[in-house]
């Protein structure tokens, strides 16, 4: 039996009439779906495998679900690494749709004419999906890769196909930029990959202290012999002046080579009262050998006795620096070391040298990060370390209250796609939004997973093969 004569089975108008039909059945049945195309930076040049990539455009698209018995049967893989979702999708989107809304715009992309910078992606195949590209499915809150897109199906009906079909698996996080400006897709990866958490200080305080004199005081003490085998810090005893205050002061101890001996005597008082230098003996700690004289100021001369902290000040990342004015004729300057607790703040300020010759009591100052803690680092942009150099791209920014009143707040900030890593102390800059801000301490350790289990099968690796004792696959 004949065709119908009363159809050309293929003119331009049929073709136009099955396109509208199909078009308006999928903005029926269909869904909205976000398309973001793969910005490909780098390949390898022998397999030709994406080694970086960007997602930084979207395109709202309807698109038919072609699953009805959910994400395909057994996607969800029991492996010895855990449950591993392999969820599949298929999706229809229409051919004329994309041509037309989506094409264009990477026509433009690949020619630089939107964005001058954007010259060196590559898109292959730009006049249809490709595979690699990304799908944002609203209803799972997903983001699935294509993985094949069928364009032959239905066959050539009237001389022309319609749509496309795409065949999408969920998609696997690998470092790539994803930074649509869209809160509800950007916020899909914000947990994925190797990500280094800083605790950062926001809203440091500077510390104060003042110096008190006396006379007669200990102007400087000399480490003759830095002792070994010391496994604590020993205590460190002056013997008494004829009348006056006795001096005190703390040993710091190190460790080179194996071999704990002293590193420097901290002076907490200098004493007064002196006419002939103290002798300084050294009791506990477990070690022996250390010894250590002085010197004494005349009693007509004033040195630093002692530096008393009236604000202990917030935020310090690492010790800061003490500075003591010099005294105002001919003399020798004080100087001093700062001790911090674990919270960032200034406990104690002791001397190194108490210094000679002063007529009033010198300032203290304390170098503080009060002006460090500004602005607001925005997602996904670069901030760099300006000791370190690292870079990092922002996941997270957020300033938690403190639970404890009077406290400051915390502020944390979570980066991925390090170049290297941060220093303590260091302050670290946003590209775009300027922020500035120390970093008290950080953590290297990626983001973590309630079921994961790294660590329990890194304990077991080092009992089964334990190249400390021998080789186990034997000696050649």
């Amino acid at each position: 039996m004949a065709l119908n004569p009363f159809f050309l089975q293929g003119s331009s108008n049929e073709q136009y009439l099955v396109q509208d039909l199909i078009n308006e059945q999928l903005k029926i049945y269909g869904i909205d779906v976000y398309y973001l195309p793969r910005k490909v930076f780098n390949t390898d040049n022998i397999l030709r495998e994406v080694q970086s990539s960007k997602f930084d455009d979207s395109f709202l698209i309807e698109a038919y679900i072609n699953n009805y018995e959910g994400y395909a049967p057994d996607s969800d893989i029991m492996t010895k690494f855990g449950l591993r979702l392999k969820n599949e999708i298929s999706l229809i989107i229409s051919r004329e749709r994309y041509e037309e809304f989506i094409e264009p715009f990477l026509i433009a992309i690949e020619s630089g004419v939107e964005n001058e910078k954007i010259t060196d992606y590559e898109f292959d195949a730009i006049s249809r999906p490709k595979e690699g590209d990304l799908i944002y499915f609203p209803l799972g809150e997903r983001l699935f890769e294509i993985k094949r897109v069928e364009h032959e199906k239905p066959f050539y009906q009237l001389g022309r196909n319609y749509v496309y079909e795409l065949s999408c698996e969920l998609y696997e996080y690998e470092n790539e930029i994803i930074d649509t400006s869209i809160p509800e897709i950007d916020t899909t990866v914000e947990d994925e990959g190797y990500i280094t958490s800083l605790i950062l200080v926001g809203s440091a305080v500077t510390a104060t202290a003042t110096a008190s004199l006396s006379s007669g005081s200990i102007t400087e003490i000399f480490l003759n012999d830095d002792g070994s085998g010391y496994t604590s810090s020993p205590t460190v005893t002056f013997s008494d002046p004829i009348s006056g205050t006795t001096a005190s002061a703390i040993a710091i101890t190190t460790s080179v080579g194996s071999v704990q001996s002293i590193l420097r005597l901290e002076i907490t008082n200098s004493g007064s009262g002196y006419t002939i230098p103290p002798t300084i003996t050294f009791s506990g700690g477990g070690g022996s050998g250390a010894a250590a004289t002085c010197s004494i100021g005349a009693t007509t001369q004033n040195s630093v006795n002692s530096i008393a902290i009236t604000s202990e000040g917030s935020g310090y990342p690492t010790t800061p620096i003490v500075t003591i004015s010099a005294p105002a004729g001919a003399g020798v300057t004080a100087t001093g070391i700062a001790s911090i607790t674990s919270d960032g703040k200034i406990n104690s300020i002791n001397l190194i040298t108490p210094g000679i010759g002063y007529t009033v009591a010198p300032s203290v100052s304390i170098a503080g990060f009060s002006t460090i803690g500004v602005g607001t680092f925005t997602y996904n942009e670069i901030v760099t370390g300006e000791t370190s150099g690292t870079t990092a791209r922002v996941r997270d920014f957020r300033i938690t209250p403190s639970k404890i009143s009077g406290q400051p707040p915390t502020t944390y900030l979570r980066v991925a796609i390090n170049t290297g890593d941060f220093y303590a102390g260091e302050v670290v800059v946003g590209s775009s939004s300027s922020a500035r801000y120390v970093v008290e301490s950080y953590d290297d350790n990626s983001y973590e997973d309630g079921y994961d289990s790294n660590e329990e099968f890194e304990t077991e690796a080092d009992n089964i093969l334990d190249f400390t004792e021998s080789n186990p696959f034997g000696n050649y």
